[in-house]
């Protein structure tokens, strides 16, 4: 029996959770993504192997762009943003399920929060419920993490939703300036046994 193809998979548009609610992007969330960035760009810069697209000049244009091209990816069932609001309507962080393996189900997990909502157990709260519904809702096996080795506040968070370190991929990886740097990839699984 051939597998279902992708695109015809249920997938949740909207998840929630006690702070949050975690949504498919839409038209017009360009502006909400901007700001975000704009108040974090320090912050994601600082990874430039592991968040490239942040060292370009933001603006609300290749924002609104990127909310459309992942809504669209969202619909052909490519790669799954979610972005996370808190219950006022501001925009908290993004979340997306990529890098996925539907004849597993496996699926990579991104994230970042803007700054100032971070440290309030946000990330860890969107991510939870995240994979909850990888797992739960789209019968993954497999939900990694590669995050940078010198990033210890993202290990810390993969580490407090469940994810256990599988290794480091030594100077795997080069940032624009030239350095090398490692990757560090979390996981966890279930076993359908």
């Amino acid at each position: 029996m051939p597998a279902e193809p992708a695109i015809l998979r249920d997938v949740a548009c909207e998840l929630a959770t006690d702070r949050l609610v975690l949504r498919r992007p839409r038209e017009g969330d360009g502006r909400r993504v901007f700001e975000a960035v704009v108040e974090t760009l320090d912050a994601l810069r600082a990874w430039p192997a592991s968040l490239p697209w942040a060292l370009a000049k933001p603006s609300i244009a290749a924002s609104e762009i990127y909310c459309r091209e992942s809504l669209a990816a969202f619909t052909r069932r490519s790669a799954l943003t979610y972005f996370a609001f808190d219950r006022t309507g501001t925009f908290v962080a993004s979340t997306a399920l990529h890098g996925i393996d539907w004849k597993v189900p496996a699926f990579e997990l991104g994230y970042w929060c803007r700054s100032s909502r971070q440290r309030q157990g946000y990330t860890r709260e969107a991510l939870a419920a995240l994979l909850r519904h990888a797992f739960d809702g789209l019968g993954a096996r497999r939900v990694a993490v590669r995050t940078d080795e010198a990033n210890v506040a993202s290990r810390r968070l993969c580490e407090a939703v469940g994810l256990e370190l599988e290794g480091t991929l030594r100077n795997d990886r080069i940032t624009p300036s030239g350095a090398l740097c490692s990757t560090c990839v979390y996981a966890t699984i279930r076993d359908p046994r």
